[in-house]
């Protein structure tokens, strides 16, 4: 077993008993396999095929459907319900790249080493959808089953063997040598089938309960909106008196609150263009904050980039405590989010994509105005005005300063972020212990798969 499996991935496994008898593989990351499996090179059991059919369409070239990188990443198995690529291909293409019922297509160059060699079985003939550039096409011989070798390619052990033999540095790749030169346990044919149907049934089964949890948590980041927007707009106090805010889509608010325009109550400040050139200056080194750094709610510090800007410069762009830090493009469900600047690196600056909001200590909280940004009313202010294009918004900085903020005074703005903190956390607290239930289901997933292709596991008669 994997040394990343936990107590609790063990112990479910433990169910099924292993096979009768092993002998050594001589492979040291794979150990010993059952007596009857051998060990093959995937040259021995399968045909290896880069592909080089691009994206592009070419007059006079036959038109196409392209199975894709993202096709093979987000799915196990290739169906015609899949949403393809149109391009054209060249006769030769055609004959070599057309999808088989049984091939399986894996990923051959990625953006990160841990995508390297991730594969899907086809699930029936597809004459006229071709293996994409970014894929290779590996065609299993007559004793080798596609389903298996898909489920082996996911596998602790043979996966690890791609990974390691990827190069690049920003970008890695898979030649056709490493490719084929990979190692697998095999057993007969007909015992991979049985063992490929089992994992379909199980897996499906694991990736239903995954699925059930991930709507538990969008139902609970819903109502953990949902509590701070009644907050941020109503108020702590349910017979409190309320009046028209004069704002269609925000509705009544307190009767003692205002509404004000963000820049009546803050500051703005822009960030950094990078790629300047300063000839002649006096340059300092700061750290600075780049989009991947704001998330929603909260700051990813552990890679900080570090720029050389003049001093004054330095001086102009550098954050502050209770700065209230958000993005100005991205998804749509993130776009508004607002988190609070703690000065956890000193001296830190932003770039030009980061706002960053500075209230006006004397008539506003950097938590009421950050969790105000990202109540369902901010993020409805930030979409409604923002423009837009395939899946991403963007505002700017005249947007943001023009966000209508309903406003009651600081003791109660005290007040509201205390109640919201205590609130969120119970939800927070939820939601980290399903995500936890997710992360162990999907633990379990790999290491049934990994212990079954590799043969750690006799599964002959769970498939009788």
């Amino acid at each position: 077993m994997s040394e990343a499996m936990t107590k609790p991935v063990v112990k479910d496994l433990r169910r099924f008993k292993p096979y009768p008898a092993y002998k050594e593989s001589g492979i040291e990351w794979l150990g010993k396999i059952p007596a009857h499996w051998y060990v093959r090179r995937l040259k021995t059991i399968a045909n290896v095929q880069l592909s080089n059919v691009d994206k592009k369409s070419v007059e006079g070239q036959e038109l196409v459907r392209l199975c894709n990188y993202v096709d093979v990443y987000y799915n196990d198995r290739i169906t015609p319900e899949l949403e393809f690529m149109a391009a054209t291909a060249t006769p030769e293409q055609l004959r070599r790249f057309s999808l088989r019922a049984g091939d399986v297509l894996i990923t051959k160059d990625s953006e990160s080493w841990t995508d390297i060699a991730v594969a899907a079985v086809v699930a029936t003939d597809l004459p006229d959808v071709l293996c994409g550039y970014h894929l290779a096409l590996v065609r299993p011989a007559f004793d080798c089953d596609g389903a298996f070798l898909a489920r082996a390619f996911s596998a602790v052990g043979p996966r690890d063997q791609f990974e390691v033999a990827a190069n690049g540095i920003t970008r890695f790749g898979l030649g056709g040598d490493a490719i084929r030169t990979g190692l697998f346990a095999t057993p007969p044919a007909q015992e991979q089938r049985a063992i490929a149907a089992f994992l379909d049934r199980e897996t499906e089964r694991i990736d239903a309960l995954v699925a059930k949890k991930e709507r538990l948590i969008e139902l609970l980041q819903e109502k953990r909106t949902a509590l701070i927007t009644r907050a941020v707009t109503k108020g702590l106090d349910p017979n409190v008196p309320m009046k028209d805010s004069g704002v269609e889509w925000l509705g009544e608010i307190p009767a003692h609150w205002e509404v004000k325009p963000l820049k009546a109550v803050s500051g703005l400040q822009t960030g950094m263009t990078l790629g300047k050139k300063f000839e002649g200056q006096t340059l300092v080194t700061r750290p600075y904050l780049r989009v991947a750094n704001v998330q929603d709610g909260y700051f990813t510090l552990d890679d900080i980039a570090e720029a050389e800007v003049p001093r004054q410069d330095a001086a102009r762009y550098e954050l502050r405590k209770g700065d209230v830090l958000m993005t100005e493009g991205g998804d749509f469900d993130k776009l508004g989010r607002g988190h609070v600047w703690e000065a956890q690196v000193a001296g830190c600056l932003h770039q030009n994509h980061i706002f960053a909001v500075r209230p006006r200590r004397d008539m506003l909280r950097s938590y009421f105005l950050a969790h105000a940004m990202s109540s369902g009313y901010g993020r409805a202010y930030f979409t409604a005005t923002s423009k837009q294009s395939t899946n991403l918004a963007s505002t700017n900085s005249t947007k943001l300063r023009n966000l209508p903020l309903p406003l009651p005074g600081l003791a109660e703005q005290d007040n509201i972020v205390s109640s919201i903190d205590r609130d969120t956390a119970r939800v927070g607290s939820l939601i980290a212990k399903v995500r936890q239930a997710i992360d162990s289901l999907k633990e379990l997933r790999t290491a049934l798969i990994s212990a079954a292709v590799t043969g750690k596991i006799d599964l002959r008669e769970e498939v009788a």
